[in-house]
């Protein structure tokens, strides 16, 4: 099963500020602040929606099509995905702007101020599905993640017309996109990709009820949190799925990416929807447990031993099968 991946390819900039921002606030100066920090820590990692769900499906063999824009500064960065397992030849290189970046310094309260540029991935509307199709010889599954909105909006609409299943993940994007194109990227969609508060939001900005939206696509998948997730289906009882138990809690950045990577990872394997969302679950907890949205290694026998310990020897087994 082909799965192309469209969205976001970001790199992060972070930043750590040992002292707070508020100490360095006037209260009758707010409107003509001109601040500069000393950090103590720079780390930039990978990032990116459309790069961590792709990343996550590289690591479990999935072999996914990576969709998106950057600049010609992603390089390294294609080398790192390309060593991953994933498809990388349908990014399009802009010729004049730099790789989305996101610059952030939290300080010791964990306060943050940041900026996003998007660059080149105000690019990616110009990417055509069809032609990556062609290349790669069909595509059985698109999931359009968080991107350039316009982006987002052609992709939807060429996979309506092209009769190409499509998967709907707005994520971050949500916030900024009103009800009717909200309508424009769900109705019709194979899988509906959320969380709860984003569900929520959905439904407020639509004016659709959740039976209603049930009755537009084929499948909603709902994160929970430290609760797991729920799947829906119009006329069918609900699947819930509980998350493994976490070693420790190091960064939730890319968690519900990681989910998404497990997930359609399942379906490309072509397992039921409780073994993917279970393959979902498990990866998250890895990501959860790291710093960093790909910084995590799986190791098979690692990750198996805790797979068969959160969802018992049945449901490993068949994972296993496809686990190379």
């Amino acid at each position: 099963m082909r799965i192309a991946v469209t969205g976001s390819i970001a790199n992060d900039h972070l930043m750590t500020f040992p002292g707070r921002f508020s100490d360095q606030l006037v209260a009758d100066q707010l409107h003509t602040v001109s601040l500069s920090f000393l950090v103590d820590t720079l780390d930039i990692r990978r990032g990116g929606v459309g790069a961590n769900i792709a990343f996550g499906m590289g690591q479990l063999g999935a072999r996914p099509i990576l969709v998106g824009a950057a600049g010609e500064d992603f390089e390294e960065y294609r080398a790192w995905l390309d060593r991953h397992g994933v498809d990388t030849d349908s990014v399009h290189i802009s010729e004049v702007r730099h790789t989305a970046r996101f610059v952030c310094t939290t300080d010791a309260d964990h306060n943050q101020i940041g900026s996003f540029y998007t660059g080149a991935m105000s690019e990616a509307r110009q990417i055509e599905l069809h032609r990556v199709a062609e290349r790669v010889g069909g595509l059985d599954l698109v999931c359009i993640s968080a991107d350039d909105p316009e982006a987002m909006i052609r992709h939807t609409e060429e996979c309506r017309t092209r009769s190409i299943p499509f998967a709907a993940d707005f994520s971050q994007q949500i916030a900024r996109m009103d009800g009717p194109d909200i309508r424009v990227l769900l109705e019709g969609a194979t899988y509906l990709f959320s969380n709860e508060y984003e569900k929520e939001l959905i439904e407020s900005k639509t004016g659709w009820t959740d039976a209603e939206i049930l009755a537009k696509v084929g499948t909603r998948v709902t994160t929970l949190g430290a609760r797991g997730v729920r799947i829906d289906r119009e006329g069918q009882e609900p699947i819930q799925v509980e998350v493994p138990k976490e070693e420790q809690k190091a960064d939730p950045t890319g968690v519900g990416d990681a989910f998404r990577a497990g997930f359609m990872s399942g379906l490309a394997w072509g397992v039921s929807l409780e073994r993917a969302a279970q393959l979902g679950c498990m990866l998250a907890t890895l990501v959860i447990e790291t710093v960093g949205t790909q910084e995590y290694e799986l190791k098979r026998t690692h990750f198996m031993e805790r797979f068969t310990k959160a969802y018992g020897h049945d449901a490993a087994a068949e994972v296993q099968a496809h686990l190379v």
